[in-house]
């Protein structure tokens, strides 16, 4: 409070409501607007910083910055994005950064210069913090637009087939308006890199070349505030190879899952996280699985294979370095070329989609080099698979309470393909780890689902299978900070007696007032299937109740059919009980949404 004191009571109340609402970027937006304010107000003076600024959000007033939007659902947009703008202001370019929702479109139709990093959510859909603005470019109410230039950089995952959907669409729409595009839209997938580093590449040199040109006389040296985690020399390229504690199944025998409570030692890794984050896994892929992919196309294992510089053996590329557990479209765009099979080369037709996702949804790798034969060199094969990423999983434990530690709760992907074995590549990994086992990990910090940081806010958490596994942190957290806001968690699986995921730590948070309310949906305990979204239809009135007097609603999980469901039934309960029509409820949970009230964690 001594930092505001300088200002009048009714300043510092909206000052306070503005940095509760507003995400980080957003501040660091702010904090550069405002510095830019006084800059103009004091005639142009500015002390210069003390430090060099982490990025250039506000130009002086004599620029006319490019424009950099960023739509993000797990928080790799909003990296790429930052990134990109921050090596713009190293040259002196003036760029200004803004989240999707917090984009003001009434300003569209005067840019000049506009970038927009996005990814594809689900089966082409935009991330949650770009739904209005897509909707707003997609409507009638979006401008004409012949003086704007642009460029798109989508992130996706090509084992869907709306492969970077949102950004090809946002390109179209962008070009209909007439708009110019700068540059090829780039489709980057799950290594991101690989193509963002030259799209970032290409945009900035055009960039460059236009700053010079201008010769500007001043730029900007707004500083911000520094968000980025210090203290830790691992990372996605840098793992830590973290000790097994703890392998332990928390799914009955008769379950028809095998869901895994995994304890993991970060001594010595200078390693943080906030409950809400997600832990990177590098898995190693199943030995039989790599051999099986050898032996069906009668390669040599040991026959070296040399890919941008980088020399390495047949087995040694499918273990560690190529997906086999994930169909991708351009794998089998490669194997259309050696097979003529019509259900094939019809799954691979502009036309075929009902095709594409059946094969991407029921097969691996080994299932269609076996279904659709053709031959194969080493190099080939290892060219037209994907590059093996890491699997993200949400955190299920809070610092505060397990120190140098982080547990995860993972579901072992197991079942048959023509009766044949087949598993989830890092799943069937973390399972096969022993106690001592070491396993590389990383920190991928996700910024859209955080607590809120006022303590006396309640929350709303649903999570049914492992979507429940952010909110164990999150409970832990809520306890060790003991604020006064109540916490209601909806849970939900197959069966009560078998699937009850944490059932003794629910049980003991709700006698130690830790958990207020839990409401439970075990949706083959009877002859009517009961999911969570019931569960929220029937306590309608206090879910109403307690998000209109300020609580955070957090959804975690399967986004194809429970978060969708979970979606539709809140704009239900807004019906219901605010009286709203369909367009007002789901402005509503729009707002939500962009005040960070309303967040998911879904995949």
């Amino acid at each position: 409070m001594h930092a505001l004191s300088r200002l009048s009571e009714s300043n510092r109340g909206l000052i306070q409501q503005i940095a509760e609402e507003l995400d980080p970027f957003s501040l660091n937006w702010l904090s550069g607007y405002l510095a830019g304010v006084a800059q103009v107000r004091n005639g142009g003076a500015l002390t210069q910083p003390t430090s060099a600024p982490e990025l250039s959000l506000v130009p002086t007033p004599a620029q006319k910055p490019a424009t950099i939007i960023f739509g993000s659902q797990t928080g790799n947009a909003q990296r790429v994005a930052q990134a990109f703008a921050q090596r713009c202001e190293a040259a002196g370019i003036a760029v200004r950064l803004l989240r999707a929702d917090r984009y003001p479109t009434r300003e569209l139709k005067d840019e000049r210069l506009l970038y927009i990093v996005i990814s594809t959510q689900g089966e082409g859909d935009p991330p949650d913090d770009s739904i209005a603005f897509f909707e707003f470019l997609s409507g009638a109410r979006a401008p004409k637009l012949p003086a704007l230039k642009y460029g798109v950089l989508g992130l996706g995952d090509s084992s869907y087939p709306l492969f970077c959907g949102i950004a090809e669409k946002i390109d179209q729409r962008l070009q209909t308006l007439g708009a110019q595009r700068l540059q090829d839209t780039g489709l980057a997938d799950l290594d991101i890199d690989t193509v963002a580093g030259p799209w970032q590449d290409q945009a900035f040199a055009l960039l460059d070349k236009d700053r010079q040109a201008a010769a500007p006389t001043a730029t900007s040296n707004i500083t911000v505030l520094d968000t980025h985690a210090r203290g830790s020399t691992y990372s996605r390229e840098k793992p830590f190879q973290a000790t097994v504690l703890q392998n332990q199944s928390i799914t009955a025998r008769d379950s028809t899952r095998d869901i895994r409570h995994y304890e993991l030692s970060l001594e010595g890794s200078g390693l943080s996280y906030q409950p809400g984050d997600a832990l990177g896994v590098w898995p190693t892929q199943n030995e039989t699985l790599v051999q099986a992919v050898i032996q069906t196309l009668q390669l040599d294992p040991q026959e070296p294979v040399t890919v941008q510089e980088h020399s390495r053996s047949l087995q040694e590329w499918l273990r560690h370095y190529r997906e086999l557990t994930q169909l991708t479209k351009p794998f089998l765009l490669e194997l259309a070329k050696r097979n003529n099979d019509p259900a094939l080369q019809a799954a691979v037709s502009p036309d075929g989609l009902p095709a594409l996702q059946e094969l991407l949804g029921t097969h691996q790798v080994l299932d269609v080099l076996k279904r659709f034969p053709a031959a194969w060199t080493a190099g080939e094969l290892v060219a037209a698979l994907r590059p093996l990423a890491p699997r993200m999983y949400s955190i299920a434990s809070s610092q505060s309470e397990v120190d140098e530690e982080v547990h995860l709760t993972v579901a072992n992907v197991q079942y048959q393909f023509n009766e044949q074995d087949r598993w989830g590549v890092a799943s069937d990994y973390l399972a096969r780890l022993a106690e001592g086992d070491t396993v590389p990990v990383f920190v991928d910090p996700n910024t859209r689902f955080r607590l809120p940081e006022d303590t006396s806010r309640d929350v709303i958490m649903i999570g049914p299978g492992t979507g429940v596994a952010p909110f164990r942190a999150f409970v832990q957290e809520r306890s060790a900070q003991g604020g006064d806001g109540r916490n209601w968690l909806f849970f939900g699986n197959p069966h009560f007696h078998s699937d009850f995921l944490y059932q003794t730590e629910w049980q003991r948070a709700l006698q130690d007032g830790q958990l207020h309310q839990l409401d439970l949906a075990f949706s083959r305990d009877q002859q009517e299937k009961i999911y969570v979204q019931h569960r929220l239809l029937e306590k309608a009135a206090d879910i109403y109740a307690w998000i209109q007097g300020g609580a955070h609603i957090y959804v975690c999980g399967d986004a194809s059919r429970m978060a969708k469901d979970v979606h539709q039934a809140l704009q239900e309960i807004a019906r219901r009980q605010g009286g709203l029509d369909a367009e007002q409820a789901r402005a509503w949970l729009e707002d939500l949404s962009a005040q960070g009230r309303y967040a998911r964690d879904v995949y």
